[in-house]
C-alpha cells in the first residue's frame, strides 16, 4: 500500500501535490552523482512553498527552477572563463538538470524549446568538460534519422558486455549517463544511453514521437553496438528506464539477440488506463502534466492520444521473451502501482527471470529507487554480469 503523508517528508516534498513532489524526488536522485545539490533544491522548495498559493502553479515552477539554473549557469560561466574547467563542469551539470525541472510542465511551444536548449547546453557543456572519454555518437534510426546517445567504454580490454539504456518519459540520457552508466563501467560494461523516439533531444529537437512497438529503435541500437569492437555482440542486454519499463521486454520479445533484459521500474501493464488518469481534475493529483502523452506520441488532440495508449501493452507481448530478465520495482511507488511488476514478471516467457521489490525499510521503495537509486543499479550491474 502506498503511503500518502500529510507533512512534508523525503519523498513528499509537498503534502497533497503529488505532480510537484515526483518532480522534485527526480531532481533529488541526481544528488549523489552531483548533479544536484540539497541546499539548492531546499532554497527552491522554499521559495515554491510561498508561491504555492498563486493560480498558475506552472509558472511558479518554471521560474524559481530557471532563477536557480541561471544563478547555477552563470558561476560555471566565471569559473570557465577563469579557465577553472572542471569547476564550470560542476556548475553546468546542475545547472542542466533545474533546466530540465524547469521546462517539466511547460507545453509544447517555443518558450519550452528554449529552456530545453539551456538544458542541453548546460549537460553538454558539463560532459565535454567532467567525461571528455564519453563519446557522442548517433544511431541510425530510420528514413534518414538518427538518434542521439553516448557511449561509455566499460573498463578492461577485449570485447566487454555492453547495455542498451533507453530513457523514461521524463529523463534523459545525459541523466542516465550519470546514474547508472558511469557505475556499469566499473564493472566493465560498454553503455550506450540513448534518446529514444519520444524522449528528450529526438521529441524536441527532431520531431521524432514515441511509438508502442519500440522494437523499431531497439533493432538498430542492437546493430550499432554490435558493430563496435569493443562490444561481445553475443553479451547484449537492453534495459529501460521507468517508461523505458514498457520498451525493455517489447525490444526482447522481437529481437532475440539481446541476452537479458531489465525494467527498471515495470511499466502500467495497461497505459490506456494510466493516460486516462493523467487527466483528473485537479492536475496536482497527477504524476506528469496533461498533455504529457499526447506531446510524447505526436497525437494531435487527448482523445486521439488516448486511443493510441491502446497499442502500449504488453499483453501478447511478454510472453515472447525469451532472455533472462530483470524487474525492479519500489513498494511504495507512487507512479506505478507494485501490482504492475509483479504482472509483467508473471507473464515474462523467460527461463530466468527476477523480481526484485525493494521496501521502505532497506530503501528504493520509490519509483525507479529515486529515493535510493544506488541500490538499484548496484543490483542491476551485479545482476547483468551474472545473466549475460
Amino acid at each position: 500500500m502506498v503511503s500518502t503523508p500529510t507533512e512534508y517528508n523525503w519523498p513528499v516534498t509537498f503534502p497533497g501535490n503529488l505532480r510537484w513532489s515526483n518532480a522534485m524526488q527526480i531532481v533529488k536522485g541526481m544528488v549523489p552523482y552531483a548533479a544536484a545539490a540539497m541546499a539548492e533544491i531546499d532554497n527552491i522548495r522554499l521559495r515554491l512553498i510561498a508561491r504555492a498559493g498563486e493560480a498558475d502553479l506552472d509558472a511558479v515552477w518554471k521560474e524559481e527552477w530557471s532563477r536557480e539554473a541561471d544563478r547555477v549557469a552563470a558561476y560555471g560561466d566565471k569559473a570557465d572563463a577563469e579557465g577553472r574547467s572542471i569547476t564550470a563542469g560542476n556548475q553546468y551539470m546542475r545547472a542542466g538538470n533545474y533546466y530540465y525541472s524547469a521546462e517539466r510542465f511547460m507545453p509544447p511551444g517555443d518558450d519550452k524549446l528554449a529552456m530545453y536548449s539551456k538544458a542541453l547546453r548546460r549537460y553538454q557543456g558539463a560532459m565535454a568538460r567532467l567525461h571528455p572519454e564519453i563519446e557522442r555518437v548517433e544511431v541510425p534510426y530510420e528514413r534518414g534519422l538518427t538518434l542521439p546517445a553516448y557511449f561509455v567504454k566499460g573498463k578492461g580490454q577485449g570485447r566487454r558486455p555492453t547495455v542498451v539504456l533507453f530513457d523514461g518519459m521524463d529523463n534523459a540520457k545525459e541523466m542516465s549517463v550519470i546514474f547508472a552508466g558511469l557505475d556499469l563501467q566499473k564493472r566493465g560494461i560498454n553503455v550506450l544511453a540513448i534518446d529514444g523516439p519520444g524522449q528528450s533531444e529526438p521529441l524536441r529537437l527532431r520531431s521524432i514521437p514515441s511509438r508502442h512497438d519500440y522494437e523499431a529503435a531497439g533493432i538498430p541500437a542492437y546493430d550499432y553496438v554490435a558493430s563496435r569492437p569493443e562490444v561481445d555482440p553475443k553479451r547484449v542486454a537492453v534495459m529501460g528506464y521507468s517508461f523505458g519499463g514498457y520498451h525493455a521486454p517489447r525490444i526482447c520479445a522481437f529481437d532475440k539477440r539481446y541476452a537479458a533484459g531489465v525494467a527498471f521500474g515495470a511499466m502500467h501493464w495497461n497505459v490506456y488506463d494510466f493516460v486516462k488518469g493523467h487527466a483528473p481534475t485537479d492536475p496536482r493529483k497527477t504524476s506528469a502534466s496533461t498533455f504529457q502523452f499526447r506531446w510524447v506520441v505526436g497525437a494531435p488532440d487527448n482523445a486521439t492520444a488516448l486511443e493510441w495508449s491502446k497499442k502500449f501493452t504488453l499483453e501478447g507481448v511478454a510472453d515472447k521473451v525469451e532472455c533472462p530478465f530483470l524487474v525492479l520495482h519500489g513498494e511504495n511507488d507512487r507512479v506505478v502501482p507494485v501490482d504492475a511488476a509483479h504482472k509483467l514478471h508473471a507473464a515474462l516467457g523467460s527461463k530466468t527471470k527476477e523480481l526484485r521489490i525493494f521496501t521502505a525499510e532497506e530503501g528504493g521503495a520509490e519509483h525507479c529507487q529515486v529515493d535510493h537509486r544506488q541500490l538499484g543499479v548496484d543490483y542491476i550491474g551485479d545482476w547483468l554480469l551474472k545473466n549475460m
